[in-house]
């Protein structure tokens, strides 16, 4: 059965990274959006990017892998909206983000680029009501208006 998992979860990391190397118009590489918590820092992405951050004891688990395909899905809408995922799957590391937000099980967090926690859940959520709470954002409401209503 933990090969199976290991394989689904395997199957879901693969998704993004193909989709995350498809060449746009110009010949450029979309830019990354997941990474690893041991990757990344939030201080990185202040007033840059939205955090996602997907906590999980462990990538076996049922809601994480559930969570990852959502995700996968909808990598174009996530970057539009000028969101980074981060996930972090090892308790026993300890990373900072599971010191600042003190996950307990499976967890999703949102953060906006002022660094304002908007929203938590305890169960995986679609894309798309990810995507209309970060469009209700003052922040996303102004980048909407100033790119003249686009995305």
């Amino acid at each position: 059965m933990q090969k199976i998992f290991a394989f689904l979860f395997m199957a879901v990391l693969a998704i993004p990274a193909t989709a995350q190397q498809a060449e746009d118009a110009n010949g450029m590489f979309d830019p990354q959006i997941v990474f690893s918590s041991d990757e990344a820092d939030l201080s990185e992405f202040l007033w840059i990017k939205r955090p996602l951050i997907v906590f999980a004891d462990t990538p076996a688990d049922p809601r994480y892998i559930q969570q990852m395909e959502y995700i996968s899905q909808r990598l174009d809408d996530l970057d539009a909206r000028d969101v980074v995922v981060l996930t972090d799957t090892d308790p026993s590391a300890n990373s900072d983000l599971r010191r600042k937000f003190r996950p307990r099980g499976f967890m999703l967090v949102l953060t906006g680029k002022d660094g304002t926690i908007y929203l938590r859940k305890p169960f995986p959520w679609d894309v798309r009501e990810i995507s209309r709470t970060i469009d209700k954002l003052p922040t996303r409401q102004q980048e909407m208006r100033e790119r003249g209503g686009g995305s």
